[in-house]
């Protein structure tokens, strides 16, 4: 009994080891779907888990891009929070297709309610129009707990796809469809350097030239042959 006693303890602790690794990518602040279209709009929810045991998210915090700024942003109410959106002067005013935009939409906080122990909470968001030209937009994000802890999601993807230990949230954005299509390849076979191409119908006509020919062939067989057969 001793050595089954032992084995389950080793392997109790080998789960242990090699589980915690995977434990800490499952709290973190993600968006979802993680991916859209870029050139036109979508709607997300930003995730977020309780990581403590001993306190509560009582505050979130979203950035929004100011280098490829959203015109239009609109959140869903959650029952039991309170959210203000805020805009700001971006740093360099940026073209549209709806003219000229000086100002977007730079943090969107949630305030007033509670993520308890085990739990998780979706605040959602419709924005749009998602730029062109870009593969992802990133957004920072800083949970705030019941004991005064604030856990800044803000790092950026790192090169080579290295998780950083605090990313933030990122948005990846996939090409408008057909925006990248191209028409796809005709086959073509080029004729002999100097011949002269052949009709569309020259098959059909050499096909139609053999049977008369066979026909022809068979015709004067059948008239041999009767002369064959009659009495001298």
């Amino acid at each position: 009994m001793s050595f089954f006693r032992r084995a389950a303890t080793v392997l109790a602790a080998t789960t242990v080891v090699v589980a915690a690794p995977a434990l800490p990518a499952l709290a973190h602040v993600t968006i979802n779907p993680g991916t859209a279209e870029a050139g036109g709009f979508t709607k997300v929810a930003f995730r977020v888990p309780n990581e403590r045991d001993d306190a509560k998210t009582t505050k979130v915090e979203v950035s929004f891009p100011t280098d490829h700024p959203l015109a239009f942003v609109s959140v869903k109410p959650v029952p039991g929070w309170t959210v203000k959106v805020t805009e700001g002067k971006l740093p360099k005013p940026v073209t549209t297709e709806f003219g000229e935009l000086t100002e977007a939409v730079t943090t969107v906080v949630w305030s007033g309610g509670e993520i308890g122990q085990g739990e998780f909470q979706e605040f959602e968001v419709s924005m749009g129009r998602l730029p062109e030209g870009v593969d992802q937009l990133v957004f920072p994000t800083k949970q705030t707990y019941s004991g005064g802890e604030v856990v800044s999601w803000s790092d950026a993807p790192a090169a080579g796809g290295a998780e950083p230990e605090h990313p933030a949230p990122v948005l990846k954005l996939a090409p408008a469809a057909g925006a990248t299509a191209s028409p796809s390849p005709v086959a073509v076979t080029a004729a002999p350097s100097g011949a002269a191409p052949a009709p569309a119908d020259g098959t059909a006509r050499l096909l139609g030239a053999a049977g008369l020919a066979v026909g022809a062939v068979g015709v004067a067989t059948a008239l041999l042959a009767l002369r064959r057969r009659r009495p001298s």
